[in-house]
C-alpha cells in the first residue's frame, strides 16, 4: 500500500544555479539539503526537505544519462512524482495485477532506497516513481 507521497523531482541543468533560487524562497533555517551522486543512473541529487515533504533536483552527470536526454527533449522542469511504499515488491506486483508495466525491477535509487518507475504513457503523462525501503547493507 502507498503511504504517501516521497518527493517530486525537477529536472535541473545545474543543481548550485536551482538550489540559489530555491533558497531565497524558503526561509533561513527552514529548510535541510542533503547531496548525493547515483552513479547507476549517471545523475547528482540534492533533496531540499521542508518539514516532511522533499524537493528533488536532478543533474545529469554525463550526455547518455536519461536526465540528459530529458533536458534536451524538455528543457528543465518536472521529471516525476514519487509515491513511497514500505513492500516494494509487493506493491510491483500490485501495480501489475492493475495492469500498469513497470520499467524494471526494483533497483538502488537516491537514498540507498529501491525504486522502480512507471512509464508516462500509462499515468497520464507523468513519469511515477515508486520508492520502497532502504536497501539492506549486507
Amino acid at each position: 500500500m502507498f503511504k504517501r507521497i516521497d518527493h517530486v523531482a525537477i529536472a535541473v541543468n545545474s543543481i548550485d544555479a536551482t538550489l540559489a533560487t530555491f533558497k531565497q524562497l524558503v526561509d533561513e533555517g527552514v529548510a535541510s539539503i542533503s547531496y548525493e551522486e547515483v552513479p547507476a543512473q549517471k545523475v547528482k541529487v540534492a533533496f531540499l526537505q521542508i518539514g516532511d515533504t522533499k524537493i528533488e533536483f536532478l543533474e545529469p552527470m554525463a550526455p547518455d544519462s536519461t536526465v540528459s536526454k530529458y533536458l534536451e527533449k524538455r528543457g528543465e522542469g518536472l521529471h516525476h512524482i514519487a509515491l513511497e511504499t514500505d513492500e516494494i515488491h509487493n506493491e510491483v506486483a500490485g501495480v501489475k495485477a492493475r495492469g500498469f508495466n513497470p520499467l524494471s525491477d526494483p533497483r538502488l535509487g537516491a537514498e540507498n532506497k529501491l525504486v522502480t518507475f512507471l512509464h508516462p504513457k500509462e499515468t497520464g503523462r507523468v513519469l511515477v516513481e515508486l520508492v520502497g525501503q532502504e536497501a539492506s547493507k549486507d
